[in-house]
Parts: C-alpha cells; structure tokens; sequence
C-alpha cells in the first residue's frame, strides 16, 4: 500500500511540474493517465496498480 500512496504523490508532483511547464506529449500524457488511474476508482485501476507494483519488484530485485 505504501508503494501505491508513493506512486500517486510522485505522479501527482510530475503531473503538477508538466503543467506548469505547458508543453504536454506522448510521454506526459501517460504520466497524467497513470495518475488518473490511482485517483479513480474504476475496474481496471487494480490492473495497473499490479502492473506498476511488479515494475517496482522488477526495478528492486536489480542488483548493481
């Protein structure tokens, strides 16, 4: 749970900075989608959460 309230204020931040900066493409714009999905309440929000939650295991499982 605390990987999800993490990935919705960064994406919140993200989202707020690409605003503020005006110019908005492809790769904004899923920023903004993903943040939309962790707000909402719809069916397919528990899908991307576990597919950003096995991102995240996948990223630290990575040894350097």
């Amino acid at each position: 749970m605390a990987v999800s309230i993490s990935a919705v204020v960064l994406l919140a931040l993200i989202a707020f900075m690409l605003v503020k900066k005006g110019g908005l493409n492809a790769g904004h714009a899923v920023v903004c989608i993903l943040l939309g999905f962790y707000l909402s309440s719809s069916s397919l929000a528990p899908t991307i959460s576990q597919v950003t939650q096995n991102l995240v295991n996948l990223i630290g499982g990575i040894k350097f």
